[in-house]
C-alpha cells in the first residue's frame, strides 16, 4: 500500500493520505492527493525523498546521481543537509509503521484508509 504523510517541523505526524495500491509511484500518489499543489499554493516548504523528484513547487528533493557519474561536493553537502532535515520527518513514518496492523496488511486500499485514519486519530488523542 502507498500512504503519503505530512509531519510537522519536529517530526509529529500531522496528516496521512488515503491508501493507494502499493504499485502507485510516490509522485503519482502525491499528485492524486493534491499534496504538491496545496503546499505550493501556501508556500510551505517540504522535504521529500527521491521518489518525489520532479514534483517542483515547494517540494525539495535531493540530487540524484546519474549513471557512472559522481555528485560534486556541493551537491553531496546539500544531500547531507537534506537528509538531516528529513530524518525528523521520518519519525512520522515510524509512527505509522509502529502499528503492527500496517506492516503485513493484505486487504483493500479502502479498508486500509479507514485503518490509517483510525491510527491517526488515536495518535492525536494519545499526544
Amino acid at each position: 500500500m502507498n500512504i503519503q504523510f505530512l509531519t510537522g517541523p519536529h517530526g509529529e505526524l500531522i496528516w496521512a493520505s488515503p491508501a493507494l495500491p502499493g504499485s502507485t509511484h510516490d509522485l503519482t500518489a502525491a499528485r492524486v492527493h493534491g499534496i504538491i499543489d496545496a503546499l505550493t499554493s501556501r508556500a510551505i516548504a517540504c522535504y521529500a525523498d527521491k521518489g518525489h523528484i520532479g514534483a517542483g513547487g515547494a517540494i525539495g528533493t535531493p540530487y540524484k546521481r546519474r549513471k557512472r557519474r559522481k555528485l560534486g561536493k556541493r551537491k553531496k553537502l546539500f544531500n547531507r543537509h537534506h537528509a538531516q532535515v528529513r530524518a525528523l520527518g521520518e519519525q512520522g513514518a515510524a509512527t505509522l509503521k509502529g502499528w503492527h496492523i500496517l506492516r503485513k496488511a493484505r486487504c483493500s486500499p479502502s479498508r486500509l484508509t479507514a485503518i490509517g485514519q483510525a491510527i491517526l486519530t488515536l495518535h492525536h488523542q494519545a499526544g
